[in-house]
């Protein structure tokens, strides 16, 4: 990690904007209006917030940030989901820096389906749950679901009934 201050700033940042994100996720899907629209506003400040970072710095990997920082802008990125320029933009830098070594093929994959799921096309790994059927999550489509298990294999990503069954025990 880089030790001048605006790298430390900004790590910093993100950290607490995954920090915020955290807390507030479980309002994305509330019964409570109020707590829906104030996700929508955190994740929109937050999206924004990112688009200038990557004007600034490209994708923030973790030798910029550090680690909890990087997977911090994953996060943001993750969440952007009414800011499909956002997503994108991210996924293109994230996909560069996973060529080069310095990002997470696992953490692509997730915002690679999210982004997918989000533009209304099938995913490819099986990362996004469309929604609960008869008590078992149900992933939204996928291009080859024969092969999701491998492709997600080789991101590092398990198998999808494991990955499933930590919903149903939540």
């Amino acid at each position: 990690m880089t030790n001048d201050n605006n790298t430390a700033a900004l790590s910093a940042e993100l950290i607490r904007m995954a920090q915020a994100d955290q807390s507030a996720s479980p309002g994305a899907n509330s019964e409570n209006p109020a707590e829906r629209l104030a996700w929508r506003r955190l994740a929109a400040q937050h999206g924004d917030r990112l688009h200038q970072i990557m004007d600034e710095y490209g994708w923030p990997t973790a030798e910029l940030v550090g680690d909890d920082a990087a997977r911090g802008a994953w996060l943001v990125a993750q969440h952007a989901d009414r800011q499909l320029d956002v997503q994108r933009r991210a996924l293109r830098l994230m996909e560069q820096a996973v060529e080069a070594g310095s990002a997470s093929p696992r953490e692509l994959a997730f915002l690679r389906d999210r982004t997918l799921v989000n533009e209304g096309r099938e995913q490819i790994y099986g990362t996004q749950i469309a929604g609960v059927v008869g008590g078992a999550p149900v992933p939204w489509p996928c291009e080859d679901p024969e092969r999701m298990d491998a492709l997600r294999g080789e991101v590092g990503i398990e198998p999808f009934d494991e990955y499933v069954a930590r919903f149903a025990m939540s």
